[in-house]
C-alpha cells in the first residue's frame, strides 16, 4: 500500500501542485497585501471601497488559516492518492503549446461553473453559518485573505479546480500553470484595488476584482469565480454592482 506513494508522480502531481500554488498565491497576494496595509496616497483612487481593515484585523489571521489549510489539503493529497493516481494525469515530455493552450481554458469554464454552484450552496443557511461565514469575515478584504476560510471550504475549493486537469488527463506542467493562474485570481479578486493598467482586464469575460470584493461587501450575489455572465443570466449580481460597473466606465 505504501509502495504507491513512492511513485515519482505523487511528488509531481499533488504535493508539487499544492506547492507551486500556495508559493504562488503569497508571491501576489503579498505585494498586494502591502498596499492594502500602506495605503499608499497615488493608489487611494484605485480603491474599490472606502472602507479599510488593519493588518491585525486580516493579515496575520489569514496567514494562520492559510497555514492550517495547507496542511488539511497535504493530508488530503495523501488520503486521495489511491484514487488520483488512477487518473490520466502524466509527467511525461513537455505538454505542446498548442495543447497547453486549449486546456488552460477549458480548466476555467469547468471551475468557474462549479464554483458558482458551490458559491451558491455555501450561502444557503446551515453551510454559510457553519463553513462559509468564515470567509465572510472581511468585508473590505485584502489579497491575502483570499486564503482565509474553513478547511472544508478550502479543499473543496481545492478539489474543484482539479477536475478539469483530471477529465483530459493533463500534464503536471499544465496543472502547475493552471495553479499559478488560478492563484492570481485568487489574490486579486481580494485585493481591494481595481488598476487600469492591469493586464486580466483584458481576459475575455473577466469581470475583475470588483466584482468579488462586491460579494464580500454586500454578502449575496456575484457567486461566480470569473466570469460575470453567469451571474447576470441567473439574476445573481451582487446590489449596486452594475451601478457600480457603468459608472467606473463612465469616469474611465
Amino acid at each position: 500500500m505504501f509502495e504507491i506513494y513512492q511513485d515519482s508522480l505523487f511528488f509531481l502531481f499533488p504535493i508539487c501542485s499544492l506547492t507551486v500554488g500556495m508559493g504562488a498565491f503569497l508571491l501576489f497576494a503579498l505585494p498586494y497585501s502591502w498596499l492594502s496595509w500602506k495605503n499608499p496616497t497615488r493608489f487611494i483612487p484605485y480603491r474599490i471601497q472606502k472602507r479599510r481593515m488593519s493588518a491585525e484585523e486580516v493579515f496575520w489571521p489569514s496567514l494562520m488559516r492559510l497555514a492550517i489549510n495547507a496542511v488539511c489539503s497535504l493530508i488530503l493529497a495523501v488520503v486521495l492518492w489511491p484514487l488520483l493516481r488512477l487518473s490520466g494525469v502524466h509527467a511525461g515530455g513537455l505538454p505542446h503549446w498548442y495543447e497547453v493552450l486549449w486546456q488552460l481554458p477549458f480548466f476555467l469554464i469547468v471551475d468557474d461553473l462549479g464554483f458558482y454552484f458551490l458559491h451558491r450552496m455555501l450561502h444557503t443557511r446551515w453551510l454559510y453559518k457553519h463553513v462559509h461565514a468564515v470567509h465572510h469575515r472581511f468585508t473590505a478584504p485584502w489579497a491575502i485573505a483570499g486564503g482565509y476560510m474553513h478547511p472544508v471550504e478550502y479543499m473543496l475549493i481545492t478539489l474543484l479546480a482539479l477536475i478539469g486537469p483530471l477529465l483530459v488527463g493533463a500534464h503536471v506542467v499544465t496543472i502547475w500553470i493552471w495553479a499559478i493562474f488560478r492563484q492570481w485570481e485568487a489574490a486579486e479578486g481580494h485585493c481591494g484595488y481595481e488598476f487600469p493598467w492591469n493586464p486580466t482586464r483584458w481576459l475575455p469575460g473577466y469581470e475583475g476584482p470588483a466584482f468579488h470584493d462586491f460579494h464580500h461587501k454586500r454578502f449575496v450575489g456575484n457567486y461566480a469565480n470569473y466570469f460575470g455572465l453567469l451571474d447576470r443570466w441567473l439574476g445573481t449580481e451582487s446590489p449596486s454592482y452594475r451601478d457600480y460597473r457603468r459608472d467606473s466606465q463612465v469616469a474611465g
